[in-house]
C-alpha cells in the first residue's frame, strides 16, 4: 500500500494503542492510515499485564479468545514483606467474566492485535516516520518519510500514538507535565526455581528495595526491581542477587536463565490536554507512569477503543462535542491511574526503617477490610472505569 495524499484519520504509531484504534476503526468501516517508523513490530516483552477491563473492551474485535489461549491467568495480587503476606487482592471476586489478571508479553498482545487488524483488511505502513506537523481548525498537514522519500499528507484527524517522546505532542505545543523517579528499574524475563505459587503476582518489599515477580507464559517469570544503578543488560547474577536480597526466605530461589532483560527510568507525566483541535493524544503520548499495577498499556488500549467510538459518532453527526467529552474523560482516568501507580511506587520505595514498619502494619490492617481490598481490585483491573 502506498501513502495517499489525504485521509480522514491518520494514526501515527503501531504499538498497542495504535493497533487497537486501527482495529476498531476497521471494524466500524471507517477509513484510516496507520504508520510506524519502525521496520517491524517490537519483539521484546515490555508490558505483560492485560487487565479485565481491557479484555472487555477488546471483545468486539474478536481477538480475546486468542489472547486467552496465549496468556496465563493469575487470580491473586499479593503484597509481601519478603515471605510475610501484608495484603491480598483477589481478582476472583471481580464482577467480570475475566476475574483474573492475564499475563502475556506485549509482543504477543501486539501480534494478536495486528493479526486481527489484517483479517479486517487493515495494514501498517512501515517504516514510515512523521517528521513535521502543521495543524489548523480543519485538520493537519504532516510530512512523512518512507523508503520512497518525502510525502505530504493532509488528514482531518491526527492521532498521536507515537509514545512518550511524541513528536506530534511536541510540535503541536501540548505540555507534558510531571517528573521522573530517582530510582532506575531493571526488568527481566527469567526461568527459575521459585517457592511461591504461580497463581499470584507478588510485590515484595524489603529493606533492600522493591521487586515484583509475575508468572508469564512458557514457564517463565517477569521480574521488575528498583535499583540505584542498573546495568545496561542485567545478567543472571544481577537478578539472582536481587531475589536473594528481596525475595521470600521460605524456599530456594535459583535463576536458571534469562530470555530478555533491560533497564529503564520511570516518569509520571500527563499531557495537559488529550485534544488540541483536530489532534488527539492517547497511550504513552498522553500519559506515562510507574509500572506498579501494570496499567500503562491497558489504559492506552482503553483510550483507543473509546476514541474509535467517539470518532465514529463525530463523523456520523458532524458534532465534535463527543471528542471533547472523550478527551476530558480519558484525562480524568489517566490522572487517577497515575495517582494510584505513584502511591504504589512511593510506598514500595520507602527507605526509612520506621516508615517501612508503619507501612507494613497499615497494610496488614487494611487487609482485614474486604471493601478496601475489593476497591483496590476494581481500580487495578480498571473495571472502575466502565462508566464514562
Amino acid at each position: 500500500m502506498t501513502l495517499p495524499s489525504s485521509t480522514e484519520i491518520l494514526i501515527v504509531g503501531a504499538g498497542p494503542s495504535g493497533l487497537a484504534l486501527a482495529s476498531e476503526l476497521a471494524r466500524r468501516s471507517i477509513p484510516f492510515v496507520l504508520v510506524d517508523r519502525q521496520a517491524a513490530g517490537a519483539n521484546t516483552s515490555r508490558a505483560c499485564v492485560v487487565h479485565a477491563r481491557t479484555l472487555e473492551v477488546l471483545e468486539p474485535l474478536g481477538i480475546v479468545p486468542e489472547l486467552l489461549a496465549r496468556g496465563v491467568d493469575v487470580p491473586i495480587f499479593r503484597v509481601r514483606d519478603r515471605s510475610r503476606a501484608l495484603i491480598t487482592v483477589d481478582f476472583r471476586h471481580l464482577p467480570s467474566r475475566y476475574a483474573y489478571t492475564l499475563m502475556l508479553p506485549q509482543c504477543e498482545t501486539e501480534a494478536v492485535l495486528l493479526a486481527g487488524l489484517e483479517a479486517r483488511g487493515g495494514t501498517v505502513l512501515r517504516p514510515c516516520e512523521l517528521t513535521s506537523v502543521r495543524h489548523d481548525a480543519e485538520g493537519a498537514t504532516v510530512t512523512l518519510h518512507d523508503a520512497q522519500g518525502e510525502h505530504i499528507l493532509r488528514t482531518r484527524y491526527l492521532i498521536a500514538c507515537d509514545g512518550m517522546h511524541s513528536r506530534i505532542r511536541e510540535q503541536t505545543g501540548v505540555p507534558f507535565e510531571g517528573s521522573s523517579y530517582e530510582e532506575a528499574f531493571v526488568l527481566a524475563d527469567v526461568r527459575m526455581d521459585w517457592p511461591l505459587s504461580r497463581d499470584e503476582v507478588s510485590l515484595l518489599y524489603s529493606p533492600a528495595g522493591l521487586v515484583v515477580v509475575a508468572p508469564i507464559p512458557h514457564d517463565r517469570f517477569r521480574i521488575v526491581a528498583t535499583v540505584k544503578e542498573a546495568p545496561p543488560v542485567p545478567s543472571v547474577a544481577d537478578i539472582q542477587a536481587i531475589l536473594d536480597a528481596r525475595g521470600p526466605t521460605n524456599g530456594a530461589i535459583r535463576v536458571l536463565d534469562i530470555a530478555w532483560s533491560s533497564r529503564f527510568h520511570v516518569h509520571h507525566r500527563i499531557a495537559r490536554q488529550f485534544r488540541n483541535g483536530r489532534v488527539l493524544l492517547l497511550g504513552d503520548a498522553a500519559h506515562v507512569h510507574s509500572p506498579a499495577g501494570g496499567q500503562g498499556m491497558n489504559t492506552g488500549i482503553q483510550d483507543a477503543i473509546s476514541l474509535g467510538a467517539a470518532l465514529a459518532e463525530t463523523l456520523g453527526t458532524g458534532s465534535e462535542r463527543t471528542l471533547d467529552a472523550w478527551a476530558e474523560w480519558r484525562h480524568r482516568v489517566a490522572s487517577d491511574v497515575i495517582r494510584l501507580a505513584d502511591r504504589l511506587t512511593w510506598t514500595a520505595t520507602i527507605e526509612n526503617r520506621a516508615g517501612q514498619a508503619v507501612r507494613n502494619t497499615l497494610l496488614q490492617i487494611v487487609d482485614h477490610v474486604p471493601s478496601v481490598r475489593q476497591s483496590l481490585a476494581m481500580k487495578l483491573s480498571e473495571l472502575s472505569n466502565r462508566a464514562a
